[in-house]
């Protein structure tokens, strides 16, 4: 079993900061038993991070469609997993209001950090919880899970306006909030790339060579699971290099990207 002390070793070993702020991405079954289980995970990682701030996903985009365009940050469940899903049902992080791509963040300055999520008119626009990682030098804790469920790299795509990402037929989403108002989202504009046969998350792997080559992440073993300890910020730089040097959509299909995109 891993216990909650492990975790923090883990933590502490791998060059992660008490200040830093870490979005984990995780498939606990791949990590095996962990003391007291999700909440267990959640407990060590906020104990270690007791000036810094954990933000785990709890995205609705699953649920929250053209059809049903309406979001309750209390009662919205996510769509993907076990630990999104003990974030939801914790009372000490605060969820941010993005309809979609929604967060819960545990820490210092959580409410902060999550403010103004209501005001996202796509998934993850430069200025939301999640682009936001670049300036602040964040990190991407990937445990048993690759690059098809970096959530961040989509905030990539927007950041540096990759072409063909996003639906340009939007419709407005109704949020309700904390205390129970209703807001009307801006014309919201959902994943979407018309040349690619699924979505683009599905091919982010196709970066993973280049990434290992800039150092923009780097790996380690929690219990039975393989960690990837992603850098914001070299993540970003280096698929902005990738992209200078290509003619084409590096994410639609399964493809090697060339090693002279990202050695030179």
């Amino acid at each position: 079993m891993v216990t909650k002390i492990e975790i923090i070793d883990f933590l502490e070993k791998n060059g992660i900061r008490h200040d830093d702020k870490i979005v984990v991405h995780a498939s606990l079954r791949s990590v095996g038993p962990i003391e007291e289980g999700a909440d267990g995970l959640i407990d060590a990682m906020c104990s270690y991070l007791n000036e810094g701030l954990l933000i785990i996903p709890t995205h609705t985009w699953d649920e929250v469609v053209r059809d049903n365009p309406f979001y309750d940050v209390r009662k919205s469940v996510p769509c993907i997993g076990t630990l999104a899903k003990a974030a939801f049902r914790r009372t000490d992080g605060i969820r941010s209001l993005h309809p979609t791509h929604s967060v819960v963040a545990f820490g210092k300055g959580a409410a902060d950090f999550v403010k103004g999520e209501e005001l996202c008119g796509s998934p993850a626009p430069v200025n939301s919880c999640l682009s936001r990682l670049y300036e602040e030098s964040g990190k991407v804790l990937l445990i048993g899970v690759g690059h098809e469920r970096n959530t961040y790299l989509h905030s990539v795509d927007e950041r540096l306006g990759i072409p063909d990402r996003l639906n340009p037929d939007p419709f407005v989403i109704s949020i309700k909030d904390y205390e129970g108002n209703i807001i009307q989202s801006p014309p919201f504009h959902t994943h979407f790339t018309k040349a690619s046969d699924q979505c683009v998350s599905e091919y982010y792997p196709n970066y993973k060579e280049a990434f290992e080559y800039t150092g923009a992440v780097k790996y380690a073993e929690l219990g039975n699971a393989l960690v990837y300890i992603c850098d914001a910020r070299g993540m970003t730089d280096t698929v902005k290099q990738l992209w200078e040097k290509t003619d084409h959509d590096l994410c639609i299909r399964k493809e090697i990207i060339p090693r002279e995109y990202y050695t030179d």
